[in-house]
């Protein structure tokens, strides 16, 4: 008797260029009931992404710390996931997760994107037109931190969201690599160095 083992399901990307609004609505429409199906669409650019395992599990890992960070320094915050976010005819996103800090607001203060595939800097345009004040990548196990300026997004050290200014990138990186294995180590970890 042979036994089958589950192979994870690597995240899979399709994009298509030369596209209209009305043609990202009609998509949007059909993938309704594709759970996990997230979309993305700016400048005739539609993206359709369909996470995996590894792009669940760092994307939870990071909700779960920033939480963490919340409850610990007593914020107030409304926790939006990967609610869409559109500005009709220009962009639609659907960060992995998403925040408004202090209280609740039609854009978020915050939206991070996890990477597997090719993106990051790139997709910065889509939440610029959105008016993401700012915007998050995890990426090959690094975190690049990005505030919405004048002219377009300035690459940042640390957060510029005064509820966040305090927040230790490094330690938040480190504890997100260490939770890939022990959640609950990279959780003891995390609030001990907070």
């Amino acid at each position: 008797m042979t036994t089958a083992t589950a192979t994870p399901i690597t995240e899979q990307r399709v994009v298509l260029s030369g596209r209209s609004w009305e043609q990202f609505k009609l998509i949007q429409q059909g993938l309704e009931d594709s759970p996990g199906t997230r979309l993305f669409y700016y400048d005739g650019t539609i993206e359709i992404l369909m996470p995996g395992r590894d792009h669940e599990v760092f994307k939870g890992i990071i909700a779960l710390l920033l939480g963490i960070y919340f409850e610990e320094h007593g914020i107030e915050f409304e926790p939006t996931g990967s609610m869409t976010q559109e500005r009709e005819g220009t962009a639609s996103a659907q960060a992995d997760e998403s925040y408004c800090i202090g209280t609740s607001k039609p854009v978020p203060d915050l939206s991070i994107e996890v990477i597997f595939t090719s993106g990051g800097p790139s997709k910065l345009q889509r939440y610029q037109a959105l008016g993401v004040p700012e915007v998050w990548f995890w990426q090959d196990g690094v975190f690049t931190l990005y505030r919405l300026r004048e002219n377009g997004y300035e690459r940042l050290n640390r957060s510029e969201i005064p509820e966040l200014a305090g927040l230790d990138v490094e330690l938040l990186t480190r504890c997100v690599l260490m939770g890939e294995t022990s959640r609950l180590e990279a959780m003891r970890e995390f609030r001990k160095g907070i």
